[in-house]
């Protein structure tokens, strides 16, 4: 690959941090890049509008032959923006959720041709926490799981007002039931589809918002059972799980990016940052537009919106 020309439908936080570390990749790699946008306003900071070849306000006069199209605006619009750009590239990163919970039943009215390729972004399977823990429990016996992400919604995003973004708005598709879809991808990611889900959601803290900063789950497998628990209010960020098997307990901190057996004393403390796991992705969805083939496709995404709500679906 010598040439990359790439869209972005939304230039967010999180597309900003895209565009920078493909840039960097695409350096290192010999690439040449060229980025578009499509945002609301043409308008832009100049040390921003210059990371992109082109700024369109509507999808006229996109070109139809995009390498890739990253679609990075806010989740309820996921759906409603691959539509309209499906034609103008055949490799597309949407990313995480797929969709809101109240739009989800679209997604069996998509109509995505044969050769068009969707990869849904699942960034923690590349932390070394999880393939480390991927490639440890092969073969080992789990008896059970208790996972956990908790923090402070208003730390999230420095300079913006909480209440202002889709995290706290049911209508632009927030909650933490589907906003912290991240933790039901990697356990399905290590152990797979549960047979059964009890699920409770709810408003509890002081928070301002219309939608819930709560869910707890409780998941059954054959062998096995999972708890989860999801807040927006934790004051001490926590992300971890802690894993029992008949030799050890095994704590995975993704927080910290650190594996403990807490029974043998053994640390593995892997010193990843974010940037490090989210380049690890973007190199796999490079790789994907060149072999055509997607490991988390539009219908693993749809199965892991469902199971956010407790519903199992095949």
């Amino acid at each position: 690959m010598k040439a990359l020309d790439v869209c972005f439908i939304g230039i967010g936080s999180i597309a900003r941090r895209h565009v920078k570390n493909l840039k960097e990749i695409s350096k290192e790699r010999g690439i040449r890049i060229n980025i578009d946008a499509v945002r609301r306003k043409d308008s832009l900071p100049v040390e921003e509008a210059e990371k992109f070849r082109g700024i369109f306000t509507g999808y006229e006069g996109l070109p139809d032959s995009y390498d890739a199209i990253f679609i990075t605006n806010p989740t309820e619009f996921h759906l409603e923006s691959l539509k309209k750009v499906l034609g103008k590239s055949k490799t597309f990163f949407i990313e995480k959720p797929l969709t809101s919970v109240r739009r989800a039943a679209e997604v069996k009215s998509l109509n995505i041709p044969e050769d068009v390729v969707c990869y849904v972004a699942c960034p923690l399977r590349y932390t070394k926490v999880l393939q480390f823990l991927k490639t440890f429990l092969c073969g080992q016996k789990v008896a059970g799981v208790r996972c956990i992400s908790s923090s402070y919604l208003p730390d999230w995003r420095p300079g913006i007002d909480y209440r202002d973004t889709y995290s706290a708005n049911k209508a632009l598709g927030g909650g933490v039931s589907i906003d912290l879809i991240h933790e039901w991808d990697y356990l399905k990611f290590l152990f797979g589809m549960p047979d059964e889900v009890v699920y409770r959601r709810g408003k509890k803290s002081s928070l301002e918002m219309d939608c819930e900063d709560t869910a707890l789950y409780i998941a059954e497998y054959q062998d096995k059972f999972l708890e989860l628990h999801l807040d927006y209010f934790g004051r001490r960020t926590v992300r971890e799980i802690m894993i029992f098997t008949d030799q050890d307990t095994i704590v995975g901190d993704l927080a910290d990016s650190r594996v403990t057996f807490q029974k043998s004393g053994r640390v593995i403390d892997f010193k990843q940052g974010r940037d490090d796991f989210q380049k690890a992705e973007l190199v796999h969805f490079l790789e994907i537009i060149e072999n055509r083939r997607s490991d988390n496709t539009i219908k693993d995404a749809y199965q892991t919106v469902l199971l956010t709500q407790g519903i199992l679906e095949d």
